[in-house]
């Protein structure tokens, strides 16, 4: 009995100490199973840290920049990209996009939280930039400007000296990259064709428009085929066509905003201006003056329309027309011709629209410092200079230091010579959304495009027509100011 008694005693005995030895075993590999995940953790740690750093020391600064109308004009600015690449050590990651898509994705990229950091648009000087200054989306970059301020003239300093309505103080909210202006280009020899001669377009009003359309009967006569006098675009869906009709109300002394950027469209002159303007304007579509489909025209169409001599002049900002040409001596010498707009209806001077190309730099970037660091390698007026000789010269630089470059003023040249005397010595004004962030919506949402359809679209008077737009324009600044 006392046998059974002690076998069982070292039985229990037995399985204590398997029980301690496991529990023992079990602490070790909870302790061993401790030590790898605090090592893994201080692994992974380490690495983050290390990626973190890596991506710190190889910042890629991430540029939107619109689409040349050229191959040289990408070829350029990757060239110019490069050699800053090379000289700094950073990086750029650079993405062309058309004007249009440019700045509709740079809105969703801001409302997504994901801007780049720099963009460079022509249309979104006129469009966009003065209300994302006016929201605080825009970083100052004064302390870019400042150091070379006189090398710009006081209008294009006044173009991107905006508002913030956040920090309630006017700044530098963009960099002027290059000017251009609205000009008309015509072939020469179609006009010498019928027995006409750069030197008998008349330089009245009513005789230079008059001047075109015979241009057309005549060469119809002759060619026994369709041809048009005139390329003047009229869809919602370019802006070239709110330029243009821009240039005609200025033409006929139509100011939309007063000095203080306050609407002017109750004033009953104002309003005669504007009826005055679309029925001018509407009357070569309707008269055949106009091909039929410039109602569905994209900014390129008026281009390649006077390219494919389907029309004998068109009205067209920037030089992208020669430079689509320029490798042809002859066509760009001999038969493409450039000249500006004639006088204004009451026989003063005209005053000539202009446009910037500008780049931002967004509140949001977190490459601040390295992207400033660029736009002040990108304003360095030999840095510049060669850039715009480099692209085809289909822009005008705005840095001053530029211009005596004897590239921009050779008269042997008929086309970047004629733009650089308008803009050097010529009457120029700014388009009114640098007066009032609202009147970037107005060209944004084309209403001068949207009048001149229903003109011809929908049968609307210009009276008809005028009336609706101007409550339209009313509503928007009526919308922007219940919005700020």
């Amino acid at each position: 009995m006392l046998f059974k008694i002690r076998i069982g005693q070292i039985a229990q005995n037995l399985r204590s100490l398997r029980r301690i030895k496991q529990t023992y075993k079990d602490v070790l590999i909870a302790l061993i199973l401790c030590f790898i995940i605090i090592a893994c953790t201080s692994t992974s740690k380490l690495e983050s840290s290390s990626l973190t750093q890596l991506s710190n020391d190889n910042t890629v600064l991430k540029i939107w920049w619109d689409k040349g109308f050229t191959l040289e004009e990408d070829e350029a600015l990757q060239k110019l990209v490069k050699r800053w690449e090379q000289k700094t050590g950073n990086k750029i990651k650079l993405s062309f996009y058309n004007d249009d898509e440019l700045a509709q994705k740079s809105q969703r990229a801001l409302r997504a939280g994901v801007p780049p950091d720099l963009m460079i648009s022509l249309i979104a000087e006129r469009q966009l930039n003065p209300r994302l200054a006016w929201a605080g989306k825009l970083a100052d970059l004064s302390d870019v400007i400042e150091p070379v301020k006189s090398f710009y003239s006081k209008a294009v300093l006044e173009a991107v000296h905006l508002y913030n309505n956040v920090d309630k103080k006017r700044s530098y909210y963009a960099i002027p990259i290059h000017q251009a202006t609205i000009q008309i280009f015509y072939w020469r020899d179609l006009i010498k064709q019928v027995g006409r001669k750069e030197s008998d377009i008349p330089k009245d009003w009513v005789g230079f428009w008059e001047f075109w359309k015979q241009v057309q009967v005549d060469l119809r006569r002759q060619q026994k085929k369709e041809i048009y006098g005139l390329g003047f675009p009229f869809s919602v869906g370019a802006s070239d066509t709110y330029y243009l009709f821009e240039q005609i109300l200025e033409a006929y002394d139509v100011q939309i905003l007063d000095t203080k950027g306050q609407l002017r469209v109750d004033d009953p002159e104002v309003r005669q201006g504007i009826i005055d303007s679309l029925d001018w304007y509407a009357k070569f579509y309707q008269e055949d003056y106009v091909p039929p489909e410039a109602v569905k025209w994209l900014n390129p169409d008026n281009n390649r329309n006077l390219l494919n001599r389907v029309v004998v002049m068109t009205p067209n900002p920037t030089l992208s027309i020669p430079s689509a040409v320029r490798q042809d001596d002859d066509t760009y010498r001999n038969n493409l011709g450039t000249i500006v707009f004639p006088n204004k209806p009451n026989a003063s001077s005209m005053r000539h629209l202009v446009t910037l190309k500008e780049v931002v730099l967004f509140a949001q970037s977190q490459n601040q410092k390295i992207a400033k660091d660029f736009l002040t390698y990108l304003i360095q007026p030999e840095v510049m200079g060669d850039y715009l000789k480099a692209a085809g010269g289909r822009n005008f630089p705005v840095l001053k230091p530029i211009w005596k470059d004897p590239f921009w003023t050779n008269p042997a040249d008929p086309h970047i010579s004629t733009v650089a005397k308008t803009l050097t010595d010529g009457q120029t004004r700014l388009f009114y959304s640098t007066q009032n962030p609202a009147y970037s919506l107005v060209l944004e949402e084309n209403v001068w495009g949207k009048a001149l359809n229903r003109i011809i679209a929908d049968g609307l008077s210009p009276e008809q027509a005028a009336d609706e737009i101007i409550a339209r324009i009313k509503q928007i600044f009526e919308q922007w100011q219940q919005a700020i």
